[in-house]
């Protein structure tokens, strides 16, 4: 088995694209990977639709050989469907699969998968090392501080996750009680590292929204890794970014012809595999971020939002960029 240390070894600081349900599909993951992403995991595939061979969620496996290192994140609650899943999503071929202990939806919460699983780490524990016996590739976790203020058992968590075989885990820095607000606690993160028991690789996550904070983050809690997830959305860049900061060099700033370039392919990208309609619609939440800050483009972003075709988006950002 290579391990996911091996995976990241030749890696000088390796950077991962998050996965989020809705918007790291294979068009977007492959933009990423293009601006300088190392490792890429698929948006999470819920183990009961994948045991009863849902279709949709078949198709959330499927990646391309230029993703690698790539994993397959899954997420459950009942062992026996969560184990099911694994094999599935090991039999897709991917570098690892990961099992989802973070996240903080409702829908998925109230199921007992996710975030929810912090209140019973016997359990967590107990789910998370009959995968690893499971599978012939590494398994990762990516998971939160804990369940509320009053409960942030990181420390404790990482430990059980790497006493049962887990060879990486992921820490966004906030609670489930939190969701996606307030600010991110990466000094939690940071003890986890510091941690002497500690050998996996530990990933930072949360509020990584530019380049320099990246690097002040690697350098102030040390972490082997940072994981990059909503300030990538309509930025593919930021890893790029990231990248000519640790060169040394001024973090590159794309032109409106990136820019425009880079929609028009993930749109492309996005038709061959779920038709011109769906691409159409899912990039309507990614133009803010791509056309951010550029004078005068509310307008051209609100008919953008209303194009019902490739060729119709294409004709409206060469017309703003002929002005």
């Amino acid at each position: 088995m290579i391990s996911i240390k091996d995976l990241i070894s030749g890696m000088p600081f390796p950077l991962y694209l998050a996965p989020m349900e809705g918007v790291t599909d294979r068009a977007f993951r492959l933009a990423c990977k293009e601006q300088g992403a190392d490792v890429l995991i698929s948006e999470f595939v819920s183990s009961d639709a994948l045991s009863r061979e849902v279709e949709k969620s078949i198709r959330k496996m499927a990646f391309d050989e230029r993703e690698r290192p790539f994993g397959i994140q899954i997420f459950g609650h009942d062992e026996l469907s969560l184990v099911k899943a694994a094999h599935l999503a090991e039999a897709a071929g991917p570098d690892f699969v990961d099992i989802n202990w973070g996240c903080p939806v409702k829908k998925v919460v109230s199921k007992g998968a996710g975030s929810a699983i912090l209140q019973d780490i016997p359990k967590m524990a107990v789910l998370t090392g009959a995968v690893v016996r499971e599978l012939r590739i590494p398994v990762t976790v990516k998971t939160r501080l804990g369940w509320d203020s009053t409960s942030k058992p990181i420390v404790e968590v990482a430990e059980r996750m790497q006493d049962v075989g887990v060879q990486a885990i992921a820490i966004h820095g906030r609670t489930r009680a939190q969701m996606y607000g307030g600010e991110a606690d990466w000094s939690l993160i940071g003890e986890v590292k510091r941690n002497p028991r500690m050998s996996i690789p530990v990933i930072g996550n949360g509020d990584v929204n530019s380049a320099g904070k990246a690097i002040l983050y690697r350098e102030r809690y040390g972490v082997d890794a940072v994981m990059i997830g909503r300030a990538a959305i309509g930025n593919p860049w930021i890893f790029r970014q990231v990248r000519d900061l640790l060169a040394g060099r001024e973090p590159y700033v794309p032109d409106y012809a990136d820019r425009m370039g880079m929609v028009l392919r993930q749109l492309r990208q996005t038709m061959e595999e779920k038709g011109e309609r769906r691409a159409v619609l899912e990039m309507r939440s990614q133009y803010a971020g791509y056309f951010k800050g550029l004078d005068h483009f509310k307008p051209v972003r609100m008919r953008l939002m209303a194009a019902t075709s490739i060729a119709e988006c294409e004709e409206i950002l060469r017309l703003y960029q002929a002005v």
